[in-house]
């Protein structure tokens, strides 16, 4: 197949699952086109069969604000026709379904009908797409792709409360790549962060409110107080200035490490002992996956997808959003026995393999196959 993959970017779980899902789907054969106005920041070296097209969005006078949306139609036009995609597979509801349904009805003047699929994530549902001055077009372009799938149960759900949807959505979770994220020795790592043996937990993010990283840094605060322990915050964003003044209020901050965004994050999970994500709102939980992969246990929040993928009393631990002590007192459980941390490092990466890339691509492959098929025939 030749496939279109219209993403965002940036760090994010949606780009990050579509460069993934892109890269997977090339190493099978398929012809694979990433569209989007900047290269996708997973996709950082050469590989067959994958294509690259940069959206120029020109700077008119005239304009306020570039017409982003007009610049990605005219390039799914050009893209479709020259490089003859089958289909066309959109990331993110906002703005990039609405553009799709734009771009086939263009296509459609000139005879040429190409299936479009839409994957929510996530906040274009739950709060962009929940915006009043975004719902009718939201709903509307959902309800014209010719296909839709969501990344959780949980996600579809909330689709379903949100909007008067009238076409199918099919959950097909994220998914992780064991060839990358898996526990390896970094022993030596390891000491250099905690040279006592201390603790290590980890919180990854985009440092949104609604990741509540205030809560992980009061969580690992009732932690340090019981045992010897270290923590890592990894990404950035709004929240930063605030939580680097918490730790300086709570007198932490020879103890917590503002790592910034990193590339190699398996690496960091690899030295962890434990996962902290007390999010808001969570369509599925990437990032607890990922750690899981590396044999981290997982305290989480109850909300949205996690529960999904974090079992409670399994591989981790749930509780009630902005519920501290009881995640504090759960993550003190897991610290403080070796054998019960092995534990829920084992049940951690089991649970993580029924979401192994290899076995989430067939499912993406039969679903456009499907999607083809019933476009072929509805339309002929």
């Amino acid at each position: 197949m030749k496939i279109g993959i219209v993403c965002y970017p940036t760090y994010g779980g949606s780009g990050v699952l579509a460069t993934e899902l892109g890269k997977g789907l090339a190493q099978k054969g398929h012809q694979v086109h990433f569209i989007t106005y900047r290269q996708p920041a997973r996709l950082t070296s050469f590989q067959e069969n994958v294509f690259y097209h940069e959206v120029s969005n020109a700077d008119y006078p005239l304009f306020e604000y570039p017409p982003y949306d007009t610049a990605l139609a005219s390039k799914l036009v050009d893209v479709v026709k020259h490089a003859n995609l089958d289909i066309l597979h959109v990331h993110y509801a906002i703005p990039h379904a609405a553009v799709a349904y734009m771009a086939k009805k263009i296509l459609l003047t000139e005879n040429r009908y190409v299936p479009t699929i839409t994957t929510l994530h996530g906040t274009d549902i739950t709060l962009v797409g929940s915006n009043r001055a975004f719902a009718p077009v939201v709903e509307f372009s959902i309800n014209k792709s010719d296909g839709v799938t969501a990344v959780s149960e949980s996600l579809k759900q909330q689709t379903l409360d949100y909007f008067n949807i009238d076409t199918d959505i099919k959950v097909i979770y994220n998914f992780i790549d064991f060839e990358r994220f898996r526990k390896v020795n970094k022993d030596h790592f390891k000491k250099a962060i905690a040279p006592n043996g201390e603790r290590i937990l980890v919180h990854t993010s985009n440092f949104r409110k609604v990741k509540r990283v205030e809560d992980v840094i009061r969580i690992f605060k009732k932690v340090h107080d019981v045992m010897p322990s270290k923590l890592l915050l990894i990404g950035d964003g709004p929240e930063r200035q605030k939580l680097e003044s918490l730790c300086r209020e709570i007198g932490l901050c020879d103890e917590i490490r503002f790592l910034g965004k990193q590339d190699a994050i398996e690496e960091l999970l690899a030295v962890s002992d434990l996962f902290l994500i007390p999010s808001e709102s969570e369509s599925f939980g990437l990032a607890a996956l990922e750690a899981m992969a590396c044999q981290v246990p997982v305290i989480s929040s109850n909300a949205g997808g996690l529960p999904e993928v974090n079992i409670h009393g399994e591989t981790g631990f749930l509780a009630d959003v902005g519920n501290v002590d009881q995640m504090a007192h759960h993550a003190i459980t897991i610290l403080n026995d070796n054998d019960i941390l092995q534990k829920f490092r084992a049940n951690a990466l089991e649970k993580a393999k029924e979401f192994d890339l290899q076995r989430i691509l067939p499912l993406y492959e039969e679903y456009y196959q499907h999607i083809l098929d019933t476009c072929v025939y509805s339309n002929a």
